[in-house]
C-alpha cells in the first residue's frame, strides 16, 4: 500500500507533469483574456458569450483550433491532477486546521481545473457549444429546483459562489496571492505582478459574487430564468445605471487576471 502511494506521489510530482501543469495556468489565463475581451465588447454594445464556453468556442474557431483545444485540455487536466496530488499527499507537516484548509482549497482548485478540462474536451470532440449558455444554465436550474430540496441546494450553491467571490476579492486586496509566487527580485516587475494580481482578483471576485447572487435569487424566487450564469449576469449588469462603465471595468479586471495567470504559470510555487 505504501509503495503504491509512493509511486502515485512520484508520478504526480514529476518534472514533466509540473511543466504541463504550469501551462494549465496559462490556458486559464488565456480563457480569462478571451472572456475579458467579450465583456469589453458587450460594454461597447457588441455581442458574444462572456463565459468559459464562449471563450473555448472562440479558441476552437482559430485556424489551429483542434491543436489548441487538445493541448489546452491536456494542460488543464495535468493541473487538476497536480492539485489532487496536493490535496492527498501534501501539507502533512502543518497543524490539523491549516492542513485541512489547504487540502480543501487544493481539492476545490482540482474541481475547477477538471471542469475547464471537461469543457475543452467536449469542444475537442465536437459536442461542446458556446451558444445559448444562459438558457442552458436556466434549464439546469429548473431541473435542480424540481428535485427534492432543490431550493436549499441551489441557495447553498449560490452562497458558496458568492463567498468564493468575497474570498477572491479579499485575497486581492490583502495581496495574499503573493505568497504563492516566486516574485521577481527587481522592484518594477515585482510591483507590476502585484498590481495585476490585485486588480484581477478583485474583478474575479466581483464576477463570482454577482453570479452567486443570481443563483440564490433564482432559487428563492423559484424562477430559473433569473439564473443565467456568468454570461447572463454580466449582460444584466449592462442594464443597470452606468452599466457600460461597470462592464468595462470588469472586462479590464478580467484582462488583468488573465495576464496575471499567465505570469503565474512562470512564477508559481508548485
Amino acid at each position: 500500500m505504501h509503495q503504491a502511494a509512493d509511486a502515485a506521489y512520484q508520478a504526480t510530482n514529476s518534472g514533466a507533469l509540473e511543466i504541463l501543469a504550469r501551462v494549465g495556468f496559462a490556458v486559464s489565463g488565456l480563457l480569462h483574456l478571451l472572456i475579458g475581451v467579450t465583456v469589453l465588447r458587450l460594454a461597447s454594445g457588441g455581442g458574444g458569450s462572456a463565459d468559459v464556453s464562449g471563450a473555448v468556442a472562440e479558441l476552437a474557431s482559430q485556424p489551429a483550433g483542434p491543436l489548441l483545444l487538445w493541448s489546452s485540455f491536456a494542460a488543464c487536466a495535468a493541473l487538476a491532477l497536480w492539485q489532487v496530488s496536493d490535496a492527498i499527499f501534501d501539507y502533512g507537516q502543518l497543524p490539523t486546521k491549516d492542513k485541512t484548509l489547504k487540502k480543501l482549497k487544493a481539492a476545490g482548485q482540482a474541481v475547477i481545473y477538471a471542469g475547464l478540462a471537461t469543457t475543452l474536451f467536449s469542444f475537442a470532440v465536437g459536442t461542446g457549444s458556446g451558444s445559448d449558455s444562459s438558457s442552458k444554465t436556466s434549464d439546469l436550474t429548473a431541473t435542480v429546483l424540481a428535485a427534492p430540496a432543490g431550493v436549499v441546494l441551489l441557495v447553498a450553491v449560490g452562497l458558496g459562489i458568492s463567498v468564493g467571490g468575497v474570498i477572491y476579492a479579499v485575497s486581492g486586496i490583502r495581496k495574499s496571492f503573493a505568497k504563492h509566487l516566486v516574485l521577481p527580485s527587481r522592484a518594477t516587475p515585482r510591483k507590476a505582478v502585484i498590481a495585476l494580481g490585485v486588480t484581477g482578483y478583485v474583478a474575479k471576485g466581483a464576477v463570482l459574487l454577482l453570479t452567486g447572487i443570481l443563483v440564490a435569487v433564482a432559487a428563492l424566487g423559484s424562477n430559473p430564468e433569473e439564473s443565467t450564469g456568468l454570461d447572463g449576469g454580466l449582460k444584466a449588469l449592462q442594464d443597470q445605471p452606468y452599466g457600460s462603465y461597470l462592464l468595462a471595468a470588469v472586462g479590464l479586471g478580467l484582462l488583468s487576471y488573465g495576464v496575471f495567470l499567465m505570469v503565474r504559470a512562470r512564477l508559481a510555487k508548485m
